[in-house]
């Protein structure tokens, strides 16, 4: 299913024994665009302590109830890593947190989680002894391509042949856990319209300068299917924005980058 990430934020999560607290903020690989963490606000539990959830945990997203439960006790997350959220997380961090839970690297295989396109719901196995723990997090570098969803909406978006507006939202996928698409406000050209474009065709997302930039011109852009919040994010939809836009559907090409590595043995 397809929804706004504003939908997300304050999903209450529940684990096997009780709550943890509410979703705040999600964290997304700016290579492949996949959601990999949910930052979750415990309240007075844990003194208001911010943690990370990974979507490997995720059991269940309930939208009518406003719930999200994941395969994990209070404990667990009471003694997961402390991360601090206020800065960037290092790739040393991740391996430290996913070692901590037993979930395989991400950044391990050929698809968007690594040996598969989404995190799977499996039984969490037992901690990982504390010397195997550092040896795998000395092996991993202090690079990270993490990025918040609160961080980049507001950011200035760049068409080929000049500025057409801003980032206003992200359009996420609960399946995969990644973001399919970004919401852009387009108010200064086009009063009222808004219009989403596929993180698979932005060219350069300058961080330094707060900018995005798209490989589509403003006038392809102007004319591609307006978007409204209220509006379901139908196939239908879907296909009309990429045929607009002249290309190919995500899953018509994860469909056939699937085939191909499963003719090639991988």
């Amino acid at each position: 299913m397809l929804t706004n990430a504003n939908n997300v934020k304050g999903l209450v999560i529940r684990a096997k024994d009780g709550e943890i607290g509410t979703v705040d903020q999600l964290y997304f690989d700016d290579e492949t665009w996949a959601i990999r963490y949910l930052t979750a606000e415990t309240g007075s539990w844990l003194d208001d302590r911010k943690v990370l959830i990974s979507p490997f945990s995720v059991v269940n997203v309930d939208w009518q109830a406003r719930r999200l439960d994941v395969a994990l006790t209070r404990k667990q997350v009471e003694h997961s890593p402390n991360i601090d959220t206020h800065r960037p997380v290092s790739r040393q961090h991740e391996a430290e947190y996913l070692g901590y839970y037993g979930y395989p690297y991400y950044w391990g295989g050929p698809y968007l989680w690594g040996t598969a396109y989404c995190p799977m719901n499996f039984d969490i196995p037992a901690i990982a002894s504390k010397e195997a723990l550092a040896e795998r997090i000395r092996k991993e570098s202090a690079d990270s391509h993490l990025q918040s969803t609160e961080a980049v909406t507001g950011y200035h978006i760049a068409a080929t042949d000049g500025e057409i507006g801003h980032v206003a939202g992200f359009v996420v996928d609960d399946e995969a856990w990644a973001i399919r698409y970004l919401e852009v406000a387009t108010q200064n050209w086009w009063p009222g319209k808004k219009v989403l474009v596929s993180p698979d065709w932005i060219n350069e997302v300058s961080w330094t300068d707060s900018k995005v930039y798209i490989s589509l011109s403003r006038e392809t852009i102007k004319t591609g299917p307006e978007f409204a919040e209220s509006m379901p994010i139908t196939r239908e939809y879907e296909s009309r924005l990429h045929l607009h836009y002249g290309r190919s559907p995500y899953w018509v090409r994860d469909g056939e980058r699937q085939s191909s590595l499963s003719m090639s043995g991988v």
